[in-house]
C-alpha cells in the first residue's frame, strides 16, 4: 500500500515562505549542529512529489539536494524542457494527486515524501496524507504562503510526538486520524 508523508517547516504564524517565495527567515535559523530528523525521515521514502513553487525554489540552489527521484506536479511545467543536470532525476507531470499516487503505486512505490504548500493542501483535501512532521520556527513573518488552506471538513490529527531544540525550533509529528 502506498502512503504519503510530509516533512516541512513553518513560521509560528503558519507560513512556509514569504509571499515572494523567500525562505531566508528559515535558513537563518538552521543550525547544522542540530539533528532535526530529516535523514531518518527520508531514509525509507521512495519518491519525492513536489509542487512547482518548491521545484522552482530548489532548482535555484547551487546544487540539487535530492538523491531520490522527484516528480513535480505542474500543468505549467509539463512539456517544458528539463535542465540537462536534472535528466533522470526529475520528471514533470500534470496528473492530479490521486492519479499520481495511483501511478506510483503501479510502479511499486510504497512511501512518498510530499513537499510544497499548495501540494500538501491538495493531498490533504484528497485524504492522501498519512502523517506530517511539522517543525515550527520561532519567528513571525506576518504574511506569506500558508501551509494550510481550506478543507471540506475538519481534519483531525493525532499527536505522535513533539520535541524542542536548543535553537527554539519545535517539531511535532501528527498522524492523520481517519
Amino acid at each position: 500500500m502506498i502512503t504519503a508523508h510530509v516533512f516541512i517547516a513553518i513560521s509560528v504564524d503558519g507560513f512556509i515562505a514569504r509571499s515572494d517565495g523567500d525562505v531566508s527567515w528559515l535558513m537563518e535559523r538552521d543550525d547544522a549542529a542540530e539533528d532535526h530528523g530529516y535523514a531518518d525521515f527520508i531514509i525509507d521514502k521512495d519518491v519525492i512529489v513536489m509542487g512547482r513553487g518548491s521545484y522552482e525554489k530548489i532548482v535555484s540552489f547551487d546544487i540539487w539536494p535530492y538523491d531520490l527521484p522527484v516528480v513535480v506536479l505542474s500543468k505549467q511545467l509539463t512539456g517544458t524542457p528539463m535542465p540537462d543536470s536534472l535528466q533522470g532525476k526529475v520528471r514533470f507531470s500534470n496528473l492530479s494527486p490521486s492519479q499520481t499516487m495511483e501511478e506510483l503505486a503501479r510502479q511499486n512505490v510504497r512511501k512518498v515524501y510530499v513537499d510544497g504548500g499548495q501540494l500538501v493542501q491538495s493531498f490533504l483535501r484528497n485524504g492522501l496524507i498519512e502523517d506530517m512532521v511539522i517543525t515550527t520556527v520561532p519567528v513571525l513573518i506576518g504574511a506569506g504562503k500558508s501551509l494550510f488552506g481550506t478543507l471540506p471538513q475538519d481534519l483531525n490529527l493525532a499527536l505522535v510526538s513533539s520535541r524542542s531544540f536548543p535553537s527554539g525550533l519545535v517539531q511535532s509529528t501528527y498522524r492523520i486520524s481517519r
